[in-house]
């Protein structure tokens, strides 16, 4: 059970203060947003090089962008440890993902609410983990989408069937009055955003979300 806060809903100003407030978590998670794929711009590649550079923990890479067959790779060569693209968005996933993971990073697909998952079951072998958004990606604060619970499951169900170790992301008003539905539904990766850092302790938060999706692993 692992935890990844999203540093967009952190101060941006003090971004290296911010990532050490959640050194205790599993993973610091960048949204890269292109005003193209989604309707918003957060950073990009010099900002997580920049990152990289302070960061106590692992970073995951969140790609909502348009072309990441070509904009993805540098960002697992820059470092980045988990580097995720989304399906609705890359030419040749395959391709992509091999790129990813021959920079020595975890290869994720995204699927964003409106995208079914069984047409990607194949491409299970090529990927390290899986992120089902449980809001319409661009914007932090938003609401949990329980109607996305079905899906993680049939990820979960598929990952068992292929076997392997693939991880099952979940993005999106995660908090502890949701964690452990998702936890249950059988997602074992959580980005948390406003609920870390909208918290009087942003590293008490990671470690009560944590303890809640440990009591309700799948």
């Amino acid at each position: 059970m692992q935890i990844s806060p999203s540093i967009l809903s952190a101060d941006f100003a003090n971004l290296e203060s911010e990532l050490g407030a959640i050194g205790n978590a599993d993973w610091a998670h960048v949204d890269v947003m292109d005003a193209h794929f989604v309707p918003n711009l957060t950073l990009g590649l010099p900002i997580v090089e920049s990152l990289l550079k302070v960061s106590p923990i692992p970073i995951d890479c969140h790609l909502m962008i348009e072309d990441p067959d070509r904009w993805a790779p540098p960002y697992a060569e820059a470092g980045a440890q988990s580097v995720t693209f989304h399906i609705e968005a890359a030419a040749d996933p395959v391709t992509l993902a091999r790129d990813i993971r021959a920079q020595g990073a975890r290869a994720s697909m995204a699927i964003k609410p409106g995208t079914p998952f069984a047409p990607y079951e194949e491409l299970l072998p090529e990927l390290d983990m899986v992120l089902v958004m449980t809001v319409e990606p661009g914007f932090g604060g938003q609401s949990f989408m329980a109607d996305q619970m079905p899906k993680v499951a049939q990820v979960r169900e598929a990952v068992r069937r292929h076997g392997g170790d693939i991880w099952v992301q979940v993005d999106g008003g995660v908090s502890a009055k949701t964690i452990e539905q998702c936890a249950e539904a059988g997602a074992d990766v959580f980005v948390a955003g406003s609920a870390v850092y909208g918290a009087e302790s942003a590293a008490a938060a990671v470690d009560e979300l944590r303890e809640l999706a440990r009591g309700h692993q799948h």
